[in-house]
């Protein structure tokens, strides 16, 4: 476990490998078209998906007051602390404690097979409004996180996007996730992520860190959809 850090909430530099940060010319060109990719690809996706955007934003609206976006800090690439954006599916005096005891019990106990019967209790949570609930079934309320990808604060594939209180509860290697930009999809997104711990989604972020590329993430992009539309993932 570490310890506290000069930036609330950033990773310290000596937890991360720099695998990915640093790696010389060849890793540099990869990060290279990497960005271009997501820059050109995130565009147009935000083009092409602006009626969506445009008639969830309006849902949104109606369907309970408060802002459209919900706002929230997640740590990045390096542990740099930013603001992530998502289309608000909660009512706006929800706890946020609700869900910060959830994350703490799972990666505290590293819940296994065993026990997955417990791990999704808030599936049902009373904080959810009527629109949020089918927007986080189809992952729609994670759109605006485009704006991230063009803003070069996240990429297309890659680790989740961390929330700073579950670092706590890190072991030394799983800190590895933020040698690489996290993602809007990734490999705990295509693996059934509604049967995942959180434990289980640390090892593949882990695991896409160590091991990326560009093929990699094509084959993500490539199986995120029909993921998506698989109702037993798609929570």
């Amino acid at each position: 476990m570490h310890g506290p850090t000069d930036r609330p909430g950033a990773v310290p530099h000596r937890a991360t490998s720099g695998v990915a940060v640093g790696g010389g010319r060849q890793a540099g060109a990869k990060l290279a078209i990497k960005r271009v990719f997501d820059l050109v690809a995130a565009t147009l996706l935000l083009l092409v998906l602006s009626p969506l955007l445009l008639s969830t934003a309006v849902l949104v609206r109606l369907d309970s007051r408060g802002p459209v976006l919900y706002r929230s800090t997640r740590l990045g690439r390096g542990g740099e602390p930013f603001t992530v954006l998502k289309f608000r599916s909660m009512k706006v005096d929800a706890d946020p404690a609700v869900h910060r005891q959830f994350i703490a019990e799972m990666l505290a106990r590293e819940t296994k097979a065993e026990n997955r019967s417990t791990i999704f209790k808030l599936d049902d949570d009373p904080r959810v409004t009527r629109i949020g609930r089918v927007i986080r079934r189809l992952s729609i309320d994670e759109l605006p996180q485009l704006l991230n990808v063009v803003a070069g604060q996240m990429s297309l594939v890659g680790p989740r996007p961390e929330v700073p209180y579950a670092v706590t509860y890190y072991r030394d290697w799983q800190w590895r996730r933020f040698d690489v930009l996290p993602g809007m999809t990734g490999l705990w997104q295509v693996s059934g992520r509604s049967t995942l711990t959180p434990a289980d989604m640390l090892e593949l972020d882990v695991s896409y860190a160590d091991r990326w590329s560009l093929a990699l993430d094509l084959w993500v992009l490539a199986r995120t959809l029909p993921a998506l539309l698989r109702p037993d993932r798609a929570r």
